[in-house]
C-alpha cells in the first residue's frame, strides 16, 4: 500500500515506490537532481511546517507539497 511521505514516522528508512509530480516537470526534475526517485531509501529526520529528510548521505529541507508527491 503506497503512503505519501508527509504520512512517515521519523527516524524510520523508508523505500521510494514513486514520484507522483502530476506531469510538473521542473518538480520532478527538482527531487530526482536530490537523488530522490523511486527505488532509493529516504529517512525523514524532522517534521515541523517542513520536513527535513535524509537521502544519500545529505539532508534537505522540503516542504509538504514536495512531500506529497513522495510516495514510500
Amino acid at each position: 500500500m503506497l503512503m505519501i511521505l508527509n504520512k512517515a514516522g521519523i527516524g524510520k528508512e523508508y523505500l521510494i515506490t514513486k514520484v507522483d509530480t502530476g506531469g510538473d516537470d521542473e518538480m520532478e526534475s527538482f527531487l530526482f537532481s536530490l537523488g530522490c526517485y523511486s527505488g532509493e531509501s529516504i529517512t525523514v529526520v524532522d517534521k515541523k511546517r517542513n520536513l527535513v529528510v535524509s537521502i544519500k548521505d545529505a539532508r534537505y529541507n522540503i516542504d509538504p507539497e514536495l512531500a506529497e508527491a513522495i510516495c514510500i
